[in-house]
This record gives C-alpha cells, sequence and structure tokens, in this order.
C-alpha cells in the first residue's frame, strides 16, 4: 500500500470530483477535479526540475490556492516541503536554505531579487516566483505541464516535510515530519473530532504553519469538505461567513476579537458545529464569555510541530475550561517529575508523549534528537502541566518560562489565570527578571481590557496576596495596551523579559 500522505487523503474525496473544494472570498471555487489537476502539474514542475524523492522544496510565499497546491504537488512527488514564514527576513532565510540543502526556492515577487543574492545556490538549484494573484514564473512553469501525475510510492518513514522551529532558545531546528506522522495524526482528528458528510471548515488560519497547512487542510481532505479559504483572520468576515460553515479552527486572539463583535449570537453560530482552539493558552474569560454568547464551548487542544495535535477535549462530553482534554487515541501522554518518575494527579510535573505521530527527529542534529527523547521513546515537550484526578489535562506552561525564586519554584499560568479574572485585566504574562538586587523577581505584564475600570499594581499585588505566596507575588507590574505574539497567538515572553530587563535594574 502507498503510504504517501496524499494518496492516503485521496481516499477521502468525494465520488463527484466536482464538488468544491476551494472557495474563495469572491465566490471563486475550485473543485476536487481541480484540486488533483492542479497538484499534477506543481508535481511535474518540481519533477522537471531533476528533483528526485526526498529532495527538499522550501517555499516562502503568501497564503494562496496556488500555495496550497503547490504542498500538495510537493508531497505527490515524493519530495519534502520545507514551509517559511513569509515574514522572516533575507539572513533567516539563507540559513533555512543552507540548512536543509535546498533544490528549489519558491518566494515572493518582491523577493525575488533578493534570493537570487542569497548563498545557497547552486548549479542544480531552483528559484522560482509565486505571487498572490497567480503570477509569477511558477505559474507559467506549471502552465506548461500536463494535469495528470502518478503519486509516488513511499514507505511510511519517508520525509513528508521539514518544520523549521522558532528558534527562541538558539539555533532553528528543523522537525523532519515523515508521511506517516502526518497521516496517522491526519486519521485520528478526522474521527476524534467527528467530522461527518456536509463539514465545511472556515479556513482563516496561515498555511506555513502545522496548524493551518497541516490539520485544517488534511481533515478537510479527508472528509471531502469544502475550505472556505480566507486570507487572513477577520472577525467581522468570520461571522459573515458562519451561516455558510460547521467548523471553524482558530487560535485564542481570533476568539477574543469574535467577542468585541455585536453579531456574535446563538442565531449567527446555529450552523456551526464545532469551534476548535489551540497554539496558544485559551483564557477562561474567552471560554465562558464565548459560551454564553454563542452557544458553543470552544474545544481546547495541545499540539506542537514535532507531533501535531496530541491531546484534546472531547467532542462529546465536557470541554473543561483550562484544560486541553485527554491524549488522542494513539497517543501516550506521562507527567514526570526531574528524574523521569511518574507523578500523582494534580502534582505539576514534564510532559513527555509517545505515539506514531511523533516526528522522527531534527534535520541533521542526532546529539539534540538524542537528548530529546528518553531511553523508552517517549519525546520531551518541554511543557509542565498536571492531570486532574479526572483524566483531563492542564499545561502549565513552558519549563524555561518556570520561575525559580529562592529555590523555589513559581508556575506562571497560575498567577496569570488570578490576574487574568481581576477587574479590568485583558491578559497578563508573568515573567522572571534578573535583578541585581534581588536575585530574580517575579514580574507581571498586563494588558488592559478597552473599556472598563482600570486596574492598579497595588491593587493586583494585594489581591493575589490572598491566595499566593509572597515569593510568588510580582514585585514588579507594568501595563501595555496589548501583549507582543508571534503569527500563531503564542505570547512571546522572551520580548518581554528583554524589554523588562534594564527597568528592573533601574
Amino acid at each position: 500500500m502507498n503510504e504517501n500522505i496524499y494518496a492516503i487523503l485521496s481516499r477521502g474525496f468525494p465520488q463527484n470530483a466536482d464538488t468544491p473544494f476551494l472557495i474563495l472570498p469572491d465566490n471563486e471555487q475550485y473543485s476536487y477535479r481541480q484540486l488533483e489537476q492542479e497538484s499534477a502539474r506543481y508535481a511535474n514542475v518540481l519533477v522537471a526540475c531533476g528533483l528526485e524523492p526526498g529532495d527538499r522544496v522550501a517555499v516562502q510565499v503568501d497564503k494562496s490556492p496556488a500555495a496550497l497546491f503547490l504542498y500538495l504537488g510537493c508531497v505527490r512527488a515524493g519530495l519534502a516541503y520545507v514551509p517559511i514564514n513569509p515574514g522572516y527576513q533575507c539572513d533567516e532565510v539563507e540559513y533555512f536554505l543552507k540548512d536543509a540543502d535546498v533544490s528549489v526556492f519558491i518566494c515572493r515577487p518582491d523577493f525575488l531579487e533578493d534570493a537570487r543574492k542569497l548563498q545557497w545556490n547552486s548549479e542544480e538549484s531552483w528559484t522560482f516566483d509565486l505571487g498572490i494573484d497567480n503570477t509569477g514564473s511558477l505559474i507559467e512553469a506549471v502552465r506548461k505541464q500536463p494535469d495528470t501525475f502518478s503519486t509516488a510510492q513511499n514507505a511510511a518513514d519517508d520525509l513528508a516535510a521539514i518544520m523549521y522551529t522558532s528558534g527562541t532558545t538558539g539555533r532553528s531546528k528543523g522537525t523532519m515530519l515523515s508521511h506517516r506522522n502526518l497521516s496517522s495524526n491526519a486519521l485520528v482528528l478526522h474521527s476524534y473530532w467527528e467530522f461527518v458528510p456536509g463539514d465545511v471548515i472556515l479556513h482563516m488560519l496561515p498555511i506555513y504553519h502545522t496548524h493551518g497547512l497541516f490539520v485544517a487542510t488534511h481533515c478537510a481532505m479527508l472528509n471531502g469538505s469544502p475550505l472556505l479559504f480566507e486570507p487572513r483572520f477577520d472577525a467581522k468576515r468570520a461571522l459573515r461567513l458562519m451561516p455558510k460553515a460547521t467548523v471553524l479552527m482558530g487560535v485564542p486572539p481570533n476568539y477574543a476579537a469574535l467577542l468585541n463583535e455585536s453579531g456574535l449570537t446563538p442565531e449567527t453560530c446555529e450552523q456551526m458545529r464545532l469551534f476548535i482552539s489551540g497554539s496558544a493558552p485559551l483564557l477562561p474569560t474567552t471560554f465562558e464569555e464565548f459560551r454564553r454568547r454563542s452557544g458553543h464551548a470552544i474545544l481546547e487542544r495541545y499540539g506542537m510541530t514535532e507531533g501535531g495535535m496530541l491531546v484534546s477535549n472531547p467532542t462529546n462530553g465536557e470541554r473543561r475550561c483550562g484544560t486541553v482534554g485527554f491524549p488522542l487515541p494513539g497517543t501516550q501522554a506521562r507527567i514526570v517529575d526531574d528524574q523521569g518518575r511518574p507523578v500523582a494527579a494534580d502534582v505539576i510535573g514534564h510532559i513527555q508523549v509517545k505515539g506514531e505521530n511523533l516526528f522522527s527527529g531534527y534535520w541533521r542534529m542526532p546529539e539534540k534528537t538524542r537528548d530529546e527523547f528518553t531511553p523508552d521513546d517517549y519525546f520531551k515537550t518541554g511543557d509542565v502541566g498536571h492531570y486532574d484526578r479526572d483524566g483531563y489535562l492542564t499545561i502549565v506552561g513552558r519549563f524555561k518560562d518556570v520561575i525559580t525564586v529562592d529555590n523555589r519554584e513559581v508556575y506562571p499560568k497560575s498567577i496569570e489565570t488570578a490576574i487574568d479574572l481581576m477587574p479590568g485585566v485583558a491578559e497578563s504574562a508573568v515573567i522572571g527578571l534578573s535583578d541585581r538586587a534581588n536575585g530574580i523577581t517575579v514580574a507581571a505584564v498586563i494588558a488592559y481590557r478597552q473599556h472598563g475600570p482600570r486596574p492598579t499594581a497595588e491593587g493586583i499585588t494585594s489581591t493575589l496576596k490572598e491566595s499566593f505566596d509572597d515569593f510568588q507575588v510580582p514585585g514588579a507590574v507594568y501595563f501595555v495596551d496589548q501583549l507582543p505574539r508571534n503569527g500563531m497567538g503564542k505570547v512571546q515572553k522572551s520580548v518581554l523579559r528583554e524589554r523588562y530587563q534594564d527597568p528592573i535594574n533601574r
């Protein structure tokens, strides 16, 4: 049996090949027939460049139907897809191209001149540009190719993609994902989230990341469903499209933006079956207010580049606020102490995971790969959390964000949760800052709500002292209009630590 991810996804294509696959904002549509034809053309272009199975294709373009067909054509040809965040600059792009030993690079038209100057080129490499409006040298090449292609035969462990981590703690790591990693996760999610005939996914995520490129797209293809394919998230536009959709996959800031719209009502969401949130923690206030306003409990899940989706609240059953639910079928997730010993319920420890969806290793970093796995093949996620007595998993935060004060650990998430419930607070981030006078100081950076009372530092700390020990209470409080985030909605605590490190010592 062919284990190529495209071959597996295609088994879910609808019998009627004219069923819509992509529905664009201007109502232009691409059918599943066109999906097969267009992906074939892109596969043919890449093969015509002389690429062989396993060769890497790097892509840094804006979201478009062509970009999606390019991804599908790449894996269909048995090549390894390497998506790059469109926001990355020349030096970062050059690092990825060199490190992945890329054979073909596709970029935006406005980056083509810079791309040709990057020091990765060789006589065997190719550079194309691809515009959001279906222009560029790649489109010209694609139009000359036939619209049929025999999907490459791949083994389950063959390389399908390399996803680079953010590199916030050093050199960016290339996460190697096999066809098995991608297909096993897609099949589990399709079943666990109970996709049914008639489902329509509202797709407003970027496609250089696991969430938008793999999770949403693969679930739709396995189900033979349409994607309402939007260039970016827009709350007003999302509300207009909900009567035509049944599933929305988003990140927490998306749901916060929807709450700012008066049009969010049970009537607007009447056709919706499932709201899914991930990539960053969902505030309890957002969860509760969204349920009150829409009549839907958001399904929060937990995943990462190295393993796709790992843990999820149930589709049927209680979606418990503040938790990410249970390990998905086929995934094992355990909590261990510093010595690697399992801990009891409600005890915070290190989260380790295992399953077919877990990546095969970091590209050309065998020592780092060995360090990140236990002897019994569990991956050390770098996150800390705990199970409750009902088996729901709560993520406390990243281990690197845990603050040690006088040899005692401070878990930012518990303090942030308490602050976020206070009047006038939109959200908060708790960080540790090196203090020349006191060693380590716990600091809170707080974003105001747009309306309502303005909290004060004294009010925040006095309230926290009612529930927390003195060493856990922030010794410094800063107020901002909004917290810095990356493209997937995660608060960038490294940016906050850099921003407030000097003020704490002054």
